[in-house]
């Protein structure tokens, strides 16, 4: 994969150089309510993280998480991606951005683009995603990709909160 591009961003794999904004983003308060804590505290940490899980994901999978840069100037604003889980049957999307970047319809034009590929590039027939039950930003973006509630996750192996899964047939 080299990217993907919309009309107001691009997609891309993580690069090394992208540990500052890595470190930014798994340490927002949103990301470490909805998420969770990653042990991610430094830039070391960051690198580690995009070696070991970013792009790990990518060289064994041939997809995972992107990065999402403002076309225009580059900024890294967020994050979303396909990802395989043991736990699900298909492929679920995840996203986040950082604050100064959400309510803006980023997060619906990378999620809608990032779907469209894993359909066109991946074959994928099927996509799931899952949140927190208050995480009603996150709920009103998945209903507005289309997808519609299917049931509670009560095994989900990472978290006590109550997780809401949902799926779309492509």
């Amino acid at each position: 994969m080299n990217k993907i591009e919309t009309e107001r961003l691009i997609l891309s794999e993580f690069s090394i150089d992208d540990a500052p904004f890595i470190l930014e983003m798994l340490n927002d308060p949103a990301w470490l309510q909805f998420i969770g804590d990653r042990g991610v505290k430094t830039l070391d940490d960051a690198r580690d993280y995009i070696v070991n899980k970013l792009q790990k994901g990518f060289k064994e999978q041939g997809f995972g998480m992107l990065i999402i840069k403002l076309k225009d100037n580059q900024i890294p604003i967020g994050t979303c991606g396909l990802l395989k889980r043991e736990y699900l049957d298909d492929l679920d999307i995840g996203f986040a951005f950082l604050p100064a970047f959400r309510g803006k319809g980023y997060a619906f034009e990378a999620a809608f683009a990032t779907v469209k590929w894993g359909k066109e590039s991946l074959g994928i027939k099927r996509v799931l995603a899952f949140t927190d039950a208050n995480n009603t930003a996150s709920i009103a973006l998945i209903k507005k990709l289309g997808m519609e509630f299917e049931r509670l996750l009560t095994d989900f192996p990472e978290d006590d909160a109550e997780i809401q899964l949902y799926g779309r047939d492509l």
